[in-house]
């Protein structure tokens, strides 16, 4: 649902809004959810000597594993990377045993009791810091100080303790000002320093993330050989159904025409005619099949312009930022393309945004491309807006996709892939409007 006095806020306060609230509510599981679960970890764990650990600790084990994939979703928005999941995939079929083994085998779970203990401090504080200097600050700002000087309340504020006379009093708002500008500039950071403790304790571990590269690889070679299957099968149907079949009564109006040519010129210059338009009308198909393999505005203007050309086709304000010194490989070109392009569109469909960007660098041998907008938020990968498609497109080169679109928004896609670049060409930075 679109909320018109959220969107009218600037997407970066809209941004800090959302982590606060995030921040806040895992302060708040913190001192709660974190504690009974804890508890309730243990207990299950001491009674599996009576059997009854057997059917408990694997159900507490699911409900903490939900309060973990929570925080690293929230993690995951507030440094735009994802933190992966690091359990083990359950057995397909598993006794009261075998899940109870499953549950305990997994060197996951006991470090997902380590990071309950440890954030219950750890989370209310990094949780608290943030919303605290803002409410502190704006305590100050407005006055409160001076209110209760002139009342003659016993009280103090921010370095004077008591406030005893005006002059105190009166320093109160430039303070609450200056603490409330620090909490807002160092909320990002604390965010990020949570986001960084979350994942120091809930990411996979070396071993932990071999094993799921393994299994990703496995999984996105299966991926790409059916999805290239697929395509071949789209370019067959589409070069049998539309440019073979004009062809081929093109070929037909011909040899008509060459029958007719003596004893009914008219007719045959008819045909001539039609067979012109025919081929027209196979050349444009031909030329619209290739340019869903490969757009010519890539050849012809790099990533850089092919970018700055799909921008120009928006509903709305779009900033380029390209930032390359040189040029990918063509099929990464490609597939940076028709990722950008699937992404723009899901902005002019969805979004109900007024901004969008595209941000575009190299370093380190990846290519990172990040789409965002100023919309409601709330896009997700399972909900079918094309997402799958993107990720499985990036798979056949080795790369990711992170979605980070808390509701209310921004919405941005980070799009990572391992590219090495040709002869040095520094594209410039544009700005499309």
């Amino acid at each position: 649902m679109d909320h018109p006095t959220t969107n009218r806020l600037p997407p970066w306060l809209r941004r800090r809004l959302a982590q606060g609230g995030q921040a806040l509510l895992l302060a708040v599981l913190s001192v709660s959810a974190n504690i009974v679960l804890l508890v309730l970890s243990v207990l299950s764990l001491v009674f599996t000597v009576l059997g009854a650990g057997l059917f408990a600790f694997p159900a507490v084990t699911a409900a903490v594993r939900e309060l973990a994939d929570l925080n690293r979703r929230f993690a995951g928005w507030w440094t735009e990377r994802e933190v992966p999941s690091p359990y083990r995939p359950a057995p397909e079929r598993m006794t009261v045993w075998g899940r109870y083994r499953w549950v305990v085998t997994d060197p996951a779970t006991w470090r997902d009791l380590l990071w309950l203990l440890t954030s219950i401090p750890v989370g209310l504080v990094l949780g608290l810091l943030p919303v605290c200097l803002v409410v502190y600050g704006l305590e100050g700002l407005i006055g409160v100080p001076v209110l209760l000087w002139t009342l003659d309340v016993w009280y103090g504020y921010g370095v004077f303790w008591p406030i005893d006379n005006a002059v105190k009093a009166l320093l109160g708002p430039p303070q609450g000002a200056l603490i409330l500008i620090f909490g807002a500039y160092t909320g990002e950071l604390i965010h990020r320093m949570h986001a960084g403790f979350i994942r120091a304790l809930l990411a996979p571990t070396p071993t932990a993330a071999l094993h799921q590269r393994v299994q990703q690889l496995t999984e996105t070679r299966s991926q790409t050989v059916d999805a290239q299957a697929a395509e071949l099968r789209r370019i067959e149907r589409d070069l049998h159904d539309g440019a073979q079949a004009r062809l081929v009564a093109l070929s037909m109006n011909i040899g008509l025409a060459e029958e007719l040519m003596r004893r009914d010129p008219e007719a045959a210059q008819r045909l001539m005619a039609e067979a012109r338009e025919a081929s027209g009308q196979a050349l444009g198909e031909l030329r619209d099949l290739v340019r869903g393999i490969h757009p010519p505005v890539l050849a012809e203007r790099g990533l850089a312009g092919a970018l700055q050309a799909l921008a120009l086709k928006l509903p709305l304000p779009v900033e380029v930022d390209v930032e390359l010194p040189g040029r990918p490989l063509a099929p990464v070109e490609s597939a940076v393309y028709f990722t950008a392009a699937e992404l723009l569109a899901n902005v002019a469909k969805h979004s109900a945004a007024r901004n969008a960007w595209i941000r575009l660098r190299h370093g380190d041998g990846r290519l990172v491309m990040v789409v965002g907008d100023d919309g409601v938020g709330g896009a997700d990968p399972a909900g079918g807006t094309g997402l799958r498609g993107i990720e499985r497109r990036l798979a056949a080169f080795d790369g990711t996709m992170f979605v980070a679109s808390p509701p209310g928004g921004p919405t941005t896609v980070t799009m990572e892939l391992p590219c090495e670049l040709s002869s040095p060409k520094t594209s410039p930075s544009s700005g499309t409007d």
